[in-house]
């Protein structure tokens, strides 16, 4: 908290000489009585009202102090600075064909990829990240952004069904997966530019081929981190029949030759995931980047804050006021 008229917290120095003067000269404006002998009243006790005779000067004090608070004028703010934070631009690119269905991971290789990508963005909150998804054509779901819980959401609102569903033509297209990445974070000025990109499958749509687009990320000097997911064999996969869902095996083709040509194109590692702990894993390591510095524009704004200071002043003179003609009050 802040104050903006801060030379009126001086007048809480007159507290002091109205203590002195309260203490010196309080006795000689009470009334008296004269009394031959006071030794028959030598054992007897004070009554409440005399043990409460203080709370008057206490409440005083206090309408006073608040009163000098509200002339200050306290001031609380919602401050968004400009500051420099430790952090490097990331373009998450998600592989959302069909086959993403297939339950080799658990639930399936779909949810177990948003599931890490989420962990892995609630662990870097100073980064610029981004998410692009791609099947048989890539899109960008959500541009880069420090602004994670909004990318959170976009992120779990990317159904494992898109593709199926005709939303996006079905296929893998690593190239314009990519392509789409690569965009995104030509402009950076980021001393550290990633993209990590996860699929399941081979290059089979597409303009773009997967080394076109990594000779382009190497030219704009961002470094590609490719996932292949999916077991070494066979994978569950569910098939909508009449009544309900039947399971069959499709094998596992994952282009490893390609990713692993991507990495090394983009001074990138390739990496393999065949169950969920193995994927948290990459992540986990992919973690470990180094960090550059970003800058972030945030703004001030401050707030009156006053009005509880004046409202307790109010009701704390009110109750000394009606203590004073109450239970203190004096008979002439």
């Amino acid at each position: 908290m802040e104050f903006a008229n801060k030379e009126y917290l001086l007048l809480l120095l007159l507290i002091i000489p109205y203590l002195i003067w309260y203490l010196m000269y309080r006795k000689k404006s009470e009334p008296t009585m004269r009394m031959s002998d006071t030794y028959a009243y030598r054992f007897a006790p004070r009554s409440w009202k005399v043990r409460l005779m203080p709370l008057q000067l206490l409440l005083r004090l206090a309408v006073f102090v608040l009163l000098v608070l509200v002339l200050a004028r306290p001031q609380t703010q919602n401050s968004w600075k400009n500051k420099t934070m430790e952090g490097i631009d990331i373009m998450l690119a998600m592989d959302v064909s069909t086959s993403m269905l297939a339950e080799d991971l658990k639930p399936n290789r779909m949810e177990a990829a948003k599931q890490v990508a989420a962990d892995f963005i609630i662990g870097r909150p100073n980064d610029n990240i981004g998410l692009s998804i791609f099947a048989g054509e890539a899109f960008t779901q959500c541009p880069m952004t420090t602004d994670h819980a909004s990318l959170l959401n976009l992120l779990q609102n990317v159904r494992t069904d898109i593709a199926q569903r005709g939303l996006i033509e079905d296929g893998t297209a690593i190239g314009m997966g990519l392509a789409n990445a690569v965009s995104r974070l030509k402009d950076s000025k980021a001393k550290s530019k990633v993209v990590i990109l996860l699929t399941d499958g081979s290059n089979n749509r597409g303009d773009l081929s997967p080394m076109t687009a990594a000779e382009i990320a190497k030219s704009f000097g961002i470094r590609v981190y490719t996932i292949g997911v999916g077991t070494n064999k066979v994978a569950p996969y569910p098939m909508s029949v009449a009544g309900g869902i039947q399971y069959i095996n499709v094998p596992v083709e994952i282009d490893t030759k390609t990713l692993s040509e991507i990495a090394a194109a983009t001074d990138g590692d390739f990496y393999r995931a065949t169950n969920n702990r193995e994927l948290q894993q990459i992540y986990k390591e992919i973690d470990k980047l180094e960090k550059s510095k970003l800058n972030v524009k945030k703004f001030s704004k401050r707030y009156e804050a006053y009005q509880p200071y004046a409202l307790a002043a109010a009701i704390l003179l009110l109750l000394e006021m009606l203590l004073r003609i109450t239970v203190f009050r004096k008979l002439p």
